[in-house]
């Protein structure tokens, strides 16, 4: 059993894939690990989602999970519902679920074991389906937590590596823009006699009046110069209040009348 283990470890280095390929992954690798069983199942639920990834090793065992997250019956909703394995040793003579219990018998599957595994807002069941009555074996069931475990570990690691890609990306993006968007405050600060607060202020709150990003007004502002949009600032900057004339108003004395 030893080299099983062995060999289940080494299988599981899901970091590189994408989840989708990882639970068809898993889902092989566990039936695997339970050489009596006639197929097993994945499904991977994100807090928050009411929709879940799912991967299965045969057509017949992936409309019995459709079956149960469509009623929300059957050992799968109820391991996500408790956060604790839900098992069926003998569906012929268990009547906890009817729906799931008829589609299984209908099928074939007299038995199945449900493990589950949560970390990091993410919720992953692993299955494990059999045509004949009785439990998991016991060393199938070791085999098989160890399994769902290291995938888990490699699909949370997975999701921070892509979440982390993602934030440098956005912060590059950012960085590259902010010059053009410092360039459109300046102009605005000419245009109405303002200071930079405020012009950003205007320039913000006209990005979100007319859906656009802030980054893409600005590139507009400083094409054009602000012409074009001087009436649509002013008319911001009255619908602020006295305050923002206020505020700027030492810069705006400061200009030559008439300008």
């Amino acid at each position: 059993m030893s080299t099983s283990i062995a060999q289940v470890a080494g299988a599981s280095e899901y970091g590189a894939e994408s989840l989708d390929r990882g639970l068809a992954h898993l889902a092989e690798q566990a039936a695997w690990c339970a050489p009596d069983s006639c197929g097993a199942t994945v499904t991977a639920v994100a807090d928050g989602s009411e929709d879940a990834s799912t991967a299965a090793t045969h057509p017949d065992l992936s409309t019995l999970v459709t079956a149960q997250l469509e009623t929300g019956e059957g050992p799968i909703p109820a391991a996500l519902d408790s956060g604790r394995e839900a098992a069926a040793d003998d569906l012929l003579h268990d009547r906890r679920w009817p729906a799931f219990r008829a589609r299984a018998l209908d099928v074939g599957v007299r038995s199945s074991a449900t493990l589950v595994f949560s970390r990091d807002a993410l919720t992953v069941t692993l299955s494990v389906y059999g045509f004949r009555p009785g439990p998991l074996p016991q060393e199938a069931h070791e085999a098989t937590e160890m399994l769902g475990d290291l995938a888990l570990t490699n699909f949370v690691r997975d999701r921070r590596y892509r979440r982390a890609l993602a934030e440098v990306d956005q912060l590059d993006t950012a960085l590259r823009r902010r010059p053009v968007v410092d360039q459109a405050c300046g102009i605005a600060m000419y245009v109405l006699g303002c200071d930079a607060e405020e012009a950003f202020d205007l320039l913000r709150r006209h990005s979100q009046r007319a859906n656009r990003k802030l980054a893409d007004l600005a590139e507009v502002v400083v094409r054009t110069r602000g012409h074009g949009l001087e009436g649509e600032l002013r008319k911001l900057r009255r619908e602020a209040g006295p305050a923002a004339a206020d505020a700027a108003a030492p810069e705006a004395g400061a200009r030559p009348a008439g300008s």
